[in-house]
């Protein structure tokens, strides 16, 4: 076998889950070959450049080492291709990213009040209606 579908070489080598994923994601013109966008159909032989986008939106670049047409145990999927050093730097750096990033929860401006928050609120409701300002009071009676 010295050619085999993208769509099965990208199922068999492990990158997406089931042959219909990879077809999805083809479709979406999320892979492509030797720096060309490829369709489900189109053929890859052993020395092509793969570029593709996995979960997450992290961008793989692989050169195709082998062909298998049977998805086989990770080990064996891992030897039908060899990352590009700049790929491997970039996951790298994602990965670094991910780890000094800031933490979720403090992001989040709105939610569920605290017990502070909710005695504040309480506060404002009790307010003296007759110490207000109001446009009723003051105009004329005439």
């Amino acid at each position: 076998m010295d050619r085999l579908r993208i769509d099965k070489w990208l199922w068999a080598a492990r990158f997406y889950k089931t042959r219909t994923l990879a077809a999805e994601e083809i479709g979406k013109n999320r892979v492509q070959v030797n720096g060309e966008v490829a369709k489900a159909s189109r053929e890859v032989k052993a020395g092509d450049l793969v570029a593709l986008r996995v979960g997450g939106g992290l961008d793989r670049i692989v050169r195709v080492r082998g062909l298998s047409g049977q998805r086989g145990p990770a080990p064996v999927a891992q030897q039908l291709y060899e990352e590009t050093p700049e790929s491997l730097a970039a996951q790298a750096a994602a990965r670094e990213q991910r780890r000094m990033g800031s933490e979720p929860a403090l992001s989040i401006v709105q939610g569920r009040p605290t017990k502070r928050d909710r005695r504040d609120l309480d506060q404002a409701r009790h307010v003296d209606w007759d110490k207000r300002w109001s446009a009723s009071l003051d105009r004329d009676e005439d």
